[in-house]
């Protein structure tokens, strides 16, 4: 498939834009290549679409479940016990309605962690997005639990394979879940097959408090002491991490991923932005899920974390709109591996077209401030991935029957928890 945008902006120079397949073939003035699909540009600009680092997007059906509570709380008493009703068909329709979320409001690549990892896959496959993909491994340091979940693992990884859209991680979901052995085990089985591993790291006071009493060091000296970090690693949230651990974090090439949202309103603590970038960390963004954010908006993730650590830091010119847009994009595209990320020949063709004409696009004295500090999800009026258009002038394909389907499963679980 080819598609020609036309008369298109990209940062101040009018241009079409030509895709071949999946890949950005030529940019320039008056292209005259054939195409299967014309665009009409005027009024639009392209812009990369956006890397959500780190999600669980199933987590689209406990929208609103349960709000304002701290974390662990949060997920003991109300999001763990409601996950325990969640079927594979569950996780396939919540996961295709995160998708129809993200292609809305701009994203192409989201890295989950979830369970029933197949439900997620056929969503993804259906929807058009990239992802990077990981089942859930919780073992409570149970050697039952363990040993099933490593039989689970390496049957997972024996039938599947990465294909052009989606690759697959590992996903031990913390300390305070896994045990040391697991968290061995993984890292050992990752070396073993290449794939990068996505876990939530130093989110809370109490996760640092509990770690010390346990192992009698912090989170991520912890880890460090038994040698899981790595270039590997996705490290997620690393809100309560001291001097001494961003050192030991730089030293490993460690990638990590920023949550603003919900670490604000779970009250979790403020990410350390400044000194995680003065060490040549590669840092990402990403909205957590819909049950701790409560929704997939990239552009509102953007907007929070720079203004996050500008008021938290007494520092205006800290994290500023270009470095937040960097971290949702080409940032991201690096910390998995992705040839996405930037409008240019050769890359990638993952893009979306934003309206100029939006009341928050004018005037457009410079875009990318426009898209980190006035823009909403609304402004995007075109998502490719890939090389297909998943939304074109906001319409994507089966979407009103999809949300009502996924309306009537949630009233019809609700009514079974009732009466249950």
């Amino acid at each position: 498939m080819s598609i020609l945008i036309k008369n298109v902006y990209l940062e101040s120079n009018k241009v079409d834009v030509y895709i071949r397949g999946n890949r950005f073939e030529k940019i320039g003035q008056n292209l005259k290549e054939q195409a299967d699909v014309i665009i009409d540009g005027t009024d639009r600009a392209i812009l990369p679409s956006f890397v959500n680092g780190h999600t669980h997007a199933a987590m689209t059906l406990l929208r609103g479940y349960a709000d304002d509570l701290e974390l662990h709380t949060w997920l003991t008493r109300h999001i763990w016990p409601f996950e325990q009703t969640l079927t594979s068909e569950d996780v396939y329709l919540g996961t295709k309605l995160a998708c129809l979320e993200m292609i809305k409001s701009g994203t192409t690549f989201f890295s989950d962690m979830y369970w029933y990892m197949d439900g997620t896959l056929q969503a993804v496959q259906e929807m058009g997005l990239r992802a990077a993909l990981s089942s859930v491994f919780i073992d409570f340091n149970d050697p039952k639990k363990a040993k099933k979940f490593r039989k689970r693992t390496r049957e997972f990884f024996a039938n599947h394979t990465n294909t052009e859209r989606i690759i697959f991680t590992l996903g031990p979901h913390a300390i305070y879940t896994v045990s040391r052995e697991s968290l061995t085990w993984l890292k050992e089985f990752a070396r073993e097959k290449d794939l990068l591993i996505h876990i939530h790291v130093a989110e809370t006071r109490k996760e640092v408090e509990d770690c010390i009493k346990e192992h009698g060091l912090t989170p991520v000296r912890y880890l460090d002491k038994i040698g899981f970090l790595g270039p590997n690693i996705i490290s997620c949230h690393n809100i309560w991490v001291d001097e001494e651990e961003m050192d030991i974090l730089a030293q490993n090439e460690v990638k990590i991923v920023h949550n603003p949202i919900s670490n604000m309103k779970l009250a979790s603590g403020i990410f350390p932005y400044a000194k995680l970038k003065e060490r040549g960390l590669i840092i990402g963004l990403g909205t957590d899920g819909c049950a701790s954010n409560n929704n997939l908006d990239m552009f509102e993730e953007m907007k929070v974390a720079s203004l996050l650590a500008k008021i938290s830091s007494d520092d205006p010119t800290n994290f500023t709109a270009k470095e937040a847009f960097d971290c949702a994009t080409v940032n991201g595209a690096r910390i998995f591996g992705l040839d996405m990320g930037e409008i240019a020949p050769g890359k990638l063709a993952d893009c979306i077209l934003v309206d100029l004409n939006h009341p928050q696009l004018v005037p457009n004295h410079n875009l990318i401030s426009n898209i980190v500090y006035a823009a909403s999800g609304d402004c995007v009026v075109t998502t490719i991935c890939n090389g297909k258009i998943l939304m074109q002038d906001r319409v994507v394909p089966g979407e009103k029957e999809l949300v009502a389907e996924v309306k009537d499963r949630i009233r019809e679980k609700l009514g079974q928890k009732a009466n249950g």
